[in-house]
């Protein structure tokens, strides 16, 4: 009983047996019960692995141009099948702005519960407002703790070792048309290791036909279909 309810006390368990018919004193059930390391209440990892199907997560990240201008992206992520919702590119990315990117990912009706973020001045009142008005719960991270918001931190790092580091961006517009080729092949095409080797948006296994090679953003990535 101690091992499978961790948020039990001895004089809970004592009152579970005595009702099972068993009499043994509340200090022999204290005595034996199983002693723990940590807490008994869940940590970050195993309230991320019970919720993630409400959970979403939003970062913004620097991209220079080839005229050393700096641009924003935005990425929100879905925690469930680790699926991204939306990009966007800014050079001003206002609270304002960034409230209109998160309405316009997960709309007014179809809204997750929890959304993690970091403490960049950029999320002001505007934003603030607008997530609690179409019912999503604010969960900011603590300041300089990067590693709570890991998904999107490591989804980030993906971005730019797997495209942005080997295109030259050009402006805003072209930023905003890399992002996007890439959403929908990480999304549709991209197999991870947390999802037994399947793509966000779950792929068919093909098992007949000729093996066709598509190019994706001009070649630096390819996606494999049978005809």
């Amino acid at each position: 009983m101690s091992l499978a309810n961790p948020l039990w006390g001895a004089p809970r368990i004592h009152g579970e047996l005595l009702k099972l018919g068993i009499e043994i004193g509340q200090t022999s059930v204290a005595k034996y019960m199983a002693r723990r390391r940590g807490p008994p209440s869940q940590g970050w990892k195993t309230f991320l692995r019970n919720h993630a199907d409400g959970i979403v997560a939003m970062d913004l990240f620097v991209v220079p141009t080839i005229s050393f201008r700096l641009l924003y992206g935005l990425l929100i992520m879905g925690h469930g099948r680790r699926q991204i919702l939306w990009v966007g590119a800014t050079a001003h990315p206002t609270a304002e702005w960034i409230a209109n990117q998160l309405t316009q990912a997960c709309g007014w009706e179809q809204t997750p519960r929890y959304l993690i973020r970091d403490r960049d001045r950029a999320y002001g009142e505007i934003f603030i407002r607008r997530v609690r008005s179409i019912g999503i719960r604010d969960r900011p991270t603590p300041p300089r703790s990067p590693w709570q918001n890991a998904y999107a931190e490591r989804l980030i790092g993906s971005i730019r070792r797997e495209c942005i580091d080997h295109i030259v961006v050009f402006g805003e517009r072209h930023l905003r048309h890399v992002l996007l080729s890439y959403k929908d092949y990480y999304n549709s095409t991209r197999t991870h290791l947390s999802l037994n080797k399947d793509a966000p948006v779950s792929r068919v296994v093909e098992r007949s036909g000729n093996i066709l090679c598509c190019p994706i953003l001009g070649g630096l990535h390819h996606q494999y279909t049978r005809i």
